[in-house]
């Protein structure tokens, strides 16, 4: 690939482990961008635009370079599931997805801002938990840190426990959809 240099918008440490699969040069550089959700947008939409918002904060920093910021958000009956609040908050979500099935959405943003361009693209992975009594989640949350994971949980981390099936793309749960991700980098000429 031909591409201006790269950089990641984003302190996941999951994000840059699944752009390195990519076998990719970049650099990290984390946006610091409130996340915004208005509730006419679907989740796409929410995704897209967080995406944008944090891409563009860091493209504008460096505009020779090509920016991905990237939004992963979990939706279940139409409700947001973001970043637990607390440990009780993160036993509430995953009581909450047990037996059921959720939608996880990531919103990618391309952007170099020096020669006017962006793709902004959005990818849908439908997850089925498996039936999770009280002992089995708070077993899963005493191995993994659920603060900083949509959902309360990183498929990557025990997610065998807890997840039955996945419908989609796995990286796209795990906050990157590299499948898309590598296909889109590959038509940026």
């Amino acid at each position: 690939m031909n591409l201006p240099p790269l950089i990641l918008a984003s302190a996941s440490p999951r994000r840059a482990e699944l752009l390195r699969q990519l076998k990719l040069n970049f650099q990290i550089l984390p946006a610091n961008a409130a996340e915004v959700a208005h509730e006419h947008l679907s989740p796409s939409e929410i995704c897209q635009l967080n995406a944008h918002r944090k891409a563009r904060v860091v493209a504008k920093k460096i505009p020779d370079a090509l920016v991905i910021g990237a939004d992963t958000l979990v939706f279940l009956d139409g409700d947001i599931m973001g970043k637990p609040a607390s440990l009780a908050d993160a036993e509430r979500m995953l009581a909450r997805l047990q037996g059921r099935t959720h939608h996880v959405v990531t919103g990618v943003s391309l952007i170099h801002l020096r020669a006017h361009r962006e793709r902004l693209f959005a990818v849908g992975t439908d997850v089925t938990f498996r039936p999770l009594d009280v002992g089995q989640i708070r077993d899963y949350l005493a191995k993994v840190n659920p603060a900083d994971k949509a959902g309360a949980y990183a498929i990557q981390e025990h997610g065998d426990e807890i997840v039955a099936e996945v419908s989609g793309s796995r990286s796209n749960v795990a906050g990157l959809p590299v499948e898309k991700l590598e296909e889109e980098l590959n038509a940026w000429k």
